[in-house]
């Protein structure tokens, strides 16, 4: 009888260890859309898993051929942009006005884009050249 229940507690132990084992696999778990999306969603919330992915994407020859494509992608629509804006000057006034309207009430924006024409010598001098030729004019009206 003490055997048998020896034997019995065995059993019951390891099934009940068997049962306490998760073999998940990790592609059964992501093939489930919904279970991908939170597990994706999560990583991005988490800025310590945010860096540890991109980590893992920098070391992973897809991850890499992805970013250099986006990234190719990115200069391209720069490249079309900025010829759009040389071939249509009105287009470019427009997109001017609009980013100034937007900074006035942004002052995260405007404090980021003064940074910038800061940082850019040629642009510094061309708005002191502008800003001479204007107190020119503004000096000649006094007269």
């Amino acid at each position: 009888m003490k055997r048998l229940l020896k034997v019995a507690l065995a059993i019951t132990l390891i099934t009940l260890f068997a049962t306490c084992q998760s073999g998940t696999d990790v592609n059964q778990t992501l093939l489930k859309p919904d279970t991908r999306k939170e597990m994706m969603d999560k990583i991005a919330e988490d800025s310590t898993m945010s860096k540890e992915m991109m980590t893992a994407m920098m070391n992973s020859n897809n991850g890499m051929a992805m970013m250099q494509n986006h990234q190719k992608m990115m200069m391209q629509n720069h490249e079309s942009m900025m010829k759009m804006m040389k071939d249509n000057p009105s287009m470019m006034q427009s997109m001017m006005s609009a980013m100034m309207e937007t900074a006035k009430g942004d002052t995260s924006m405007m404090s980021s884009m003064c940074k910038t024409i800061m940082s850019n010598q040629p642009m510094m001098d061309m708005m002191q050249k502008m800003k001479g030729e204007k107190s020119m004019k503004m000096g000649g009206m006094n007269k």
